[in-house]
């Protein structure tokens, strides 16, 4: 189901379905930030904020630099255990909830250590978050997400 002008605005619906409309793919690419949820093998669910990239129907994250608890990220243990992954996007005015928005992509993770789409995509997320630009990425892994489901609620249009 594709929503345009008026409509999208007042259509508050829930759509479903295996590939991003153009309003959700343009939502999808103005978000700085996203939330990644995985699972452990027993369902145990683990959320964190990511940045990310947009590649087709394909969701990018590297592993940066910032310091962490442990080089055994939790995110990337339990994607070794669960491939199933979902990432959500959203907006939100506290002032005017007629433009709340969000997308939810459920799919399959994989983790990239090396090779060309490894590469290409902490290049992309580099031009796209310069607070990438100084750090040494190239030994840290890439988490690849087929996108295989596409839920989006409410008003997905810009917002000054």
């Amino acid at each position: 189901m594709t929503l345009e002008g008026d409509k999208a605005r007042k259509d508050k619906r829930a759509t479903k379905g295996n590939c991003l409309t153009v309003q959700e793919s343009a939502f999808l690419d103005r978000s700085r930030i996203a939330h990644l949820a995985t699972a452990d093998k027993s369902g145990e669910p683990h959320v964190v904020p990511v940045c990310f990239i947009r590649v087709g129907m394909e969701i990018f994250i590297t592993i940066d630099q910032k310091p962490k608890r442990n080089n055994e990220l939790k995110r990337l243990r339990n994607i070794a255990e669960n491939l199933s992954v979902a990432l959500t996007v959203d907006h939100y005015d506290d002032s005017d909830w007629s433009k709340l928005g969000w997308l939810m992509l459920r799919g399959e993770a994989i983790i990239l250590y090396n090779g060309s789409s490894h590469d290409v995509a902490q290049e992309i997320l580099r031009q796209k978050y310069r607070q990438l630009r100084k750090m040494e990425l190239e030994s840290l892994p890439v988490i690849a997400i087929q996108i295989a489901k596409v839920t989006s609620w409410g008003d997905l249009t810009p917002h000054a």
